[in-house]
């Protein structure tokens, strides 16, 4: 039985793989904001399972963690809404807090996690969440 969050550590940077047994309860993940990039930027979490991300903002400005699609980003791009918290995917997290925000993926599938205020995307605050069958 794999631990519910193993920490691995790789040639270009830190990956987290979140695999949890099927009589435990949530998968835990956690991420760190620090100088405007997300730690880590590579995280595997198992579908059909609740996944719970806490989300710590080191930083002394906000932040946004908003995971999805090429098509979602796209339209976040261009501008939403300007502060999230009705969607789990969705999350704004403002300066030196941490947010909780839990998420059950129904497939398979590659996404990515972008912070979308003004030059944080292109800044790096990019990662890409794979989410794997059991």
């Amino acid at each position: 039985m794999l631990a519910a969050a193993t920490l691995l550590a790789g040639a270009v940077g830190a990956t987290v793989l979140a695999v949890a047994s099927a009589a435990a309860g949530p998968v835990a993940v956690e991420i760190r904001i620090h100088y405007s990039h997300y730690e880590p930027t590579w995280i595997t979490v198992p579908a059909g399972r609740p996944v719970t991300f806490i989300i710590h903002n080191d930083d002394p400005i906000d932040h946004e963690w908003i995971v999805g699609d090429a098509a979602l980003h796209e339209r976040h791009r261009t501008g939403t809404e300007p502060y999230h918290d009705t969607r789990p995917t969705e999350v704004s997290v403002d300066a030196l807090t941490t947010k909780r925000t839990t998420i059950t993926f129904a497939a398979p599938t590659t996404l990515q996690y972008i912070c979308h205020l003004p030059g944080h995307e292109a800044y790096g605050m990019v990662g890409t969440l794979v989410v794997v069958g059991s």
